[in-house]
């Protein structure tokens, strides 16, 4: 019995990391699209900065401006550096970064809910002794 092999097509939709082949909706990995981040990312961090020195900013917004700074520049490191788009081959990409983003807002809101019911006992517990 002498057995064929089998004729196996390679499955062009599953690619190793680095090695996708890229749509029309998603950034390239080339040169150019890693400089363009870079450059963006430069910029922001500059213009967080010049928030601070500056009078173009009224005084109390500035830590607005600061946090919508600072997620506009974690956007560019998610699409220029670490390629997470909305492509259908990054679907187990975006929901990761979902849960982490998930387990952080946990951990920050649970710890501030945690730190204020301690901080509201020990208020209670000062007052019973003061009377």
């Amino acid at each position: 019995m002498s057995a064929e092999p089998e004729s196996r097509e390679r499955d062009t939709a599953d690619a190793p990391p680095g090695d996708e082949q890229l749509n029309a909706r998603e950034f390239g990995g080339g040169l150019a699209s890693y400089l363009g981040g870079l450059l963006l990312a430069a910029l922001l961090t500059g213009m967080s900065f010049l928030v601070l020195d500056v009078d173009f900013v009224w005084g109390p917004a500035v830590p607005m401006a600061l946090i919508v700074l600072a997620v506009a520049q974690m956007g560019v490191h998610l699409v220029f550096f670490l390629h997470v788009t909305t492509g259908p081959d990054n679907t187990n990409n975006v929901l990761a970064l979902a849960f982490g983003v998930m387990v952080c807002a946990l951990v920050l809101f649970g710890s501030i809910w945690i730190m204020a019911h301690l901080a509201h006992g020990a208020m209670a517990a000062d007052m019973a002794s003061a009377a």
